[in-house]
């Protein structure tokens, strides 16, 4: 059963780039470091990590394990059920290409500190560029043609670097970007790129 708010409507368009968005990894785990959940997201993002500090293993990253003993011991200090908001830790870890958001809550039990739980959220900063031009394609409703003009204002290139790549003329190139903006809604190339980026 389909689900829609009042104020929305439905689209088949929505509900196909709102599937290719990636939320954070989860993970949950007890005070004294018992896993107890950790969603596919979670396990991606840890071989990621694992895998940047040249590790094979499958275990939690040395960087999780680290936050969670840092909240482990915020639980120690913090009992009421509430102060889980005082229990907050963020940290950014991995490559400046591909940071990665950790963020430790802890959400204490006054009446069994083993009841206690720490949740960490794993989110990844950067998004592929293929992600957000696949987007891009869906919501603007662009053509092959569009999308690859697109990529090269992405890298910076001219529109006679364009030209040159697509084999055709700086004329067809200004037409693209034209037909780019209308259908981006913008005035300049610069307008395109902050709409691109900010999905």
């Amino acid at each position: 059963m389909e689900r829609v708010s009042p104020d929305c409507s439905s689209d088949v368009t929505d509900e196909s780039i709102a599937g290719k968005r990636i939320g954070p990894g989860i993970l949950i785990l007890t005070p004294s470091m018992q896993l107890l959940y950790k969603d596919h997201r979670a396990w991606d993002l840890c071989a990621a990590i694992n895998k940047d500090d040249g590790r094979t293993a499958d275990g939690l990253p040395f960087c999780i394990v680290e936050l969670c003993r840092e909240v482990s011991n915020l639980l120690q200090i913090w009992t009421d059920a509430r102060d889980w908001e005082q229990i907050r830790i963020k940290r950014l870890i991995g490559s400046p290409n591909r940071p990665i958001l950790l963020c430790g809550l802890g959400l204490p039990d006054r009446h069994c500190s083993q009841q206690s739980r720490i949740l960490i959220t794993m989110d990844g900063m950067g998004r592929p560029q293929g992600a957000i031009i696949d987007q891009v394609k869906d919501i603007f409703r662009l053509t092959d043609r569009e999308v690859t003009v697109v990529q090269n204002l992405l890298k910076g290139w001219t529109n006679k670097d364009i030209a040159k790549e697509l084999g055709v003329t700086e004329q067809t190139v200004k037409e693209h970007i034209k037909h780019i903006m209308t259908k981006t809604r913008t005035t300049t190339r610069t307008g395109i790129l902050v709409q691109v980026l900010r999905l």
